[in-house]
């Protein structure tokens, strides 16, 4: 009640409740698709052995995340202009700071004299505090996705060196240049709330950090069952229902456009999810329920960069497509690349975020649809390629910004791993790889005696080979164990 003895101090005139109410509820939806939905989905989907570990790395990633937000990330990313990629680091702390109205300072877009305002500098209704809170769960929930490439292997402590070293040099910059006014976001490249920040870096960062880690163990690569499917299933329930919070959220209000975004980004995720089910009946004869959910994961990242963007039925054309061309490069080509079979993405993130968040920006390209981009882009009069005019610009904007962030993620990802591995292994010692969550934690996920131990003659111990029970996992390529 306190809140309601002095409403001109708490309650400014600039303050809109709805907005601001909305926007917390959407931060934390998709707070809730990392802890706990990422953290049981990491934790069902691979072997027993590694489900602590697993899930361990998405919370520690979560909490790291947050220290590094709030002490320097958050201005890195939307504050004031250092260079055309990248904000001032300063921390978010201060209540002067927090309870003013929000402001992207950086935002503020000009036409091509560079002295006429195009289009004022965004600031939503709300307070800064609200702002951080919400951009802070999309930087986690990018740390955690990109872990998705890792699991089985990465030493952990390396990988608490690797989250503030890959947030404060990588993740921060695709935010500065894509939203928080940096070149890209004023050249007009599309990215509504994350095909390229989140999913198209965290899709190329894990690949690449894969690489640098090496693979898992060659027992665990040849068979790599999930522990729990039906917990798995819980956490993808709550990666597709988080996103409502993932898209609506991003136009800053509780208005049409994030109604929209919340409509388009269902309609495609259960589209794709629907294609990549039909293609596995086609091609392997029977539907997976793991492929059903990276068909899931696969519309939603499509969706992503457009979502408040596009007509319902470009969102169903996105869905077909999200679910079959990721498929195809799963399923197929990565079969036949020697590439894509020596560096071991465990959860097959290249797949699901980066060909799928490319696949959307692209689309996007060509799908937004010029009255919709008013009420959203700093660019007025943009149109993706199939309205005519200068949507082939578009198109080409949207390609080139996707070469951005790539070639970004993979010197930066690079530089980090081989720094960290001056100070220590990235990878795990064999030993450990063997044993698994018990040799890195000292904890197990399921008290079932012998399980995820290492056999010792001298004590009368279990072989970890014998408590694995069938699974048929033939149809899955080598080095790509599930999906996310």
């Amino acid at each position: 009640m306190s809140a309601y003895r002095n409403l001109s101090a708490s309650v400014p005139d600039w303050l809109n409740k709805g907005d601001n109410a909305w926007q917390m509820i959407s931060a934390t939806l998709v707070g809730l698709q990392s802890v706990p939905g990422l953290v049981i989905l990491y934790g069902s989907i691979v072997k027993k052995k590694w489900a602590v570990n697993s899930a361990f790395m998405a919370l520690y990633a979560f909490a790291a995340v947050w220290l590094c937000w709030v002490t320097w990330a958050y201005n890195m990313s939307f504050g004031e202009k250092l260079l055309p990629f990248w904000g001032k680091a300063k921390p978010a702390l201060g209540q002067k700071f927090l309870i003013k109205q929000a402001a992207l300072p950086a935002s503020t877009h000009y036409y091509k004299d560079g002295v006429t305002v195009e289009t004022v500098e965004i600031e939503p209704y709300y307070p800064m505090a609200s702002m951080v809170y919400f951009q802070c769960n999309f930087a986690a929930i990018t740390l955690i996705l990109l872990a998705g490439s890792l699991l089985g292997r990465m030493n952990i402590k390396a990988w608490m060196l690797f989250v503030p070293l890959w947030l404060t040099f990588s993740y921060t910059i695709g935010a500065f240049s894509l939203w928080g006014g940096g070149f890209l976001f004023q050249w007009g490249v599309i990215d509504y709330s994350g095909g390229y920040v989140i999913h198209l870096s965290s899709g190329i960062a894990g690949f690449t950090a894969a690489y640098w880690v090496g693979p898992r163990s060659t027992k665990d690569r040849e068979r790599f069952p999930p522990n729990n499917v039906l917990l798995m299933l819980t956490g993808a329930g709550l990666l597709w229902m988080g996103w409502a919070g993932f898209n609506g959220g991003d136009p800053y209000s509780a208005n049409i456009d994030s109604s929209l975004a919340v409509l388009n980004t269902n309609i495609c995720a259960a589209t794709s999810l629907l294609v990549w089910t039909c293609l596995d009946v086609i091609y392997f004869k029977k539907p997976s329920v793991i492929g059903a959910v990276q068909g899931m994961i696969t519309g939603l990242v499509c969706i992503t960069p457009g979502a408040g963007l596009v007509q319902g039925w470009a969102a169903i054309v996105m869905g077909v497509l999200s679910g079959s061309i990721p498929w195809f490069t799963m399923m197929i080509v990565h079969k036949r690349s020697r590439i894509l079979q020596q560096v071991d993405d465990t959860l097959g993130v290249f797949h699901t975020h980066a060909v799928a968040g490319f696949l959307g920006g692209a689309t996007t390209g060509l799908f937004t649809e010029p009255t919709l981009a008013n009420l959203f882009l700093p660019v007025t009069n943009s149109r993706g390629g199939f309205y005519g005019g200068v949507g082939g610009y578009q198109f080409a904007r949207q390609i080139v910004g996707a070469l951005f962030i790539i070639g970004w993620n993979l010197v930066a990802t690079s530089i980090i791993c081989v720094l960290i591995r001056l100070v220590i292994p990235l990878r795990m010692s064999e030993d450990d790889l063997a044993i698994g969550d018990d040799a890195v934690h000292g904890e197990e996920a399921y008290a079932l005696w012998g399980d995820g131990e290492k056999y010792d003659s001298t004590k009368h111990g279990w072989d970890s080979s014998n408590d694995e029970t069938h699974h048929d996992n033939n149809k899955i390529p080598s080095g790509v164990t599930q999906m996310v």
